[in-house]
């Protein structure tokens, strides 16, 4: 029997994790600065929450922003729930981790996108970083002075 290593499915992981993490930091103590997030997530996910008629304007996916107003904001192991305002109308969401295919905070410049897949299969994700961004030197440390 042959084993490996799922690098894949231990990153999506770890990246859920990640956006567990911001968000039930958020949820306790505020939004920070300039930070905000995109929040694009699939709306036929079965854990997702939504109104009615938000799943019918959104059929197959939303985009939501958490930024000058929202209320209620929670975390669990599964996802995040937040009200936010639709027109005046605050409306509670549900959102599964497994059911985001994009985290932005544009303050920053910094994204995650899960590509879509199908179930069974684990999203592979990627970190998107602004193109334009200047490189920065890399200092190369030589360990032969700990070595015996």
């Amino acid at each position: 029997m042959s084993r490996s290593i799922d690098y894949g499915s231990l990153m999506h992981r770890a990246l859920r994790g990640l956006i567990d993490e911001v968000l039930s930091d958020i949820a306790a103590e505020g939004l920070p600065g300039a930070h905000h997030f995109f929040i694009t997530f699939d709306t036929t996910h079965p854990e997702a929450r939504l109104a009615d008629w938000l799943k019918e304007r959104y059929p197959e996916e939303m985009t939501v922003v958490l930024q000058h107003w929202y209320e209620n904001l929670y975390t669990d192991a599964n996802g995040f729930g937040v009200t936010l305002n639709f027109g005046d109308t605050p409306e509670p969401l549900y959102i599964p981790y497994d059911a985001i295919r994009t985290f932005m905070d544009p303050s920053v410049e910094f994204g995650l996108k899960f590509d879509a897949h199908d179930p069974g299969d684990e999203a592979e994700a990627e970190i998107e970083e602004d193109a334009e961004e200047e490189p920065h030197d890399a200092e190369i440390v030589s360990l032969d002075s700990w070595r015996k």
